[in-house]
């Protein structure tokens, strides 16, 4: 049998929530409705997909696992329809996505140069959304940086670029020339990905600047948005023997004419 993606949908409230009244909400679905369409995929997967007792509703292992799939599953139908949404009814138009400190100038000008029938548009992204954007048709493609989860995406390696510390402009070291790792040893860093359980997740480098300043902690930014990002409160300083940054594009495994012809014009032009 198929996979209903609408019985998927209704599964992914449920798990997201753990609690079938407010994904029966979220959905604008009765309740009673929203049990009878998890029991049905339940019966088409022939698994249990969540364990209900009397401390609430828990996902199953085979729960976890169809979440995990299910996001995925979900996002890459959803760009498929917009895909097929713009090739039927244009007009052509491209999404570009790039994280901060990218430029995107002049492939961008490199491609309206090949393809003038094209509208293409910039849109930026972040860490815990772009490959999801990539995947739902948000944008067509986009400039990415590590870490990238790549399931249903292709890759190309652009290039690299150094990093620097982001310190408040009154830190101890503001003064140094340059840096290494076993500088920063003792200084609390402040990263996008895995915050502590206190935390609240850190979505953009506007973000990182407001802690810094406030001296919630240091961390590392690529090159280019040390020099596309400049304050007074912030001063930047080349760590030498810090793992370099790399720029990827990503776009939806299978690739459009339009993400094609992209790749083919930025092929012609240098990076980095």
């Amino acid at each position: 049998m198929d996979l209903d993606l609408r019985k998927v949908r209704y599964f992914v409230a449920v798990a997201e929530l753990l609690h079938f009244g407010r994904a029966a909400e979220r959905l604008h679905i009765a309740q009673p409705v929203l049990s009878r369409q998890i029991k049905a995929l339940e019966k088409d997967l022939d698994a249990v997909l969540f364990q209900r007792d009397s401390h609430g509703v828990t996902l199953t292992p085979a729960g976890r696992q169809l979440l995990d799939d299910a996001r995925h599953l979900l996002a890459t139908a959803d760009g498929t329809r917009r895909r097929v949404h713009r090739a039927a009814h244009g007009p052509h138009r491209l999404v570009v996505g790039f994280r901060a400190g990218i430029v995107l100038s002049h492939a961008l000008r490199a491609f309206c140069a090949a393809r003038p029938d094209i509208a293409v548009e910039a849109r930026r992204v972040e860490w815990d959304d772009q490959e999801d954007l990539i995947l739902d048709g948000t944008v067509d493609l986009a400039y990415v940086r590590p870490p990238v989860r790549e399931r249903g995406l292709e890759l190309l390696p652009l290039f690299t670029e150094s990093r620097v510390a982001m310190l408040p402009a009154d830190h101890r070291l503001a003064g140094k020339q340059e840096l290494l790792l076993a500088d920063l040893a003792d200084e609390p860093r402040l990263r996008y990905a895995d915050p502590g359980p206190d935390d609240v997740p850190i979505r953009t480098i506007e973000e990182k600047f407001e802690r810094v300043v406030a001296g919630q902690g240091i961390t590392l930014v690529p090159e280019s948005v040390a020099r596309q990002y400049s304050r007074p409160d912030i001063t930047y300083i080349p760590v030498l023997d810090a793992e370099p940054d790399q720029v990827l594009l990503a776009w939806a495994s299978r690739r459009s004419p339009l993400v094609a012809a992209f790749v083919e014009a930025l092929a012609e032009e240098p990076q980095g």
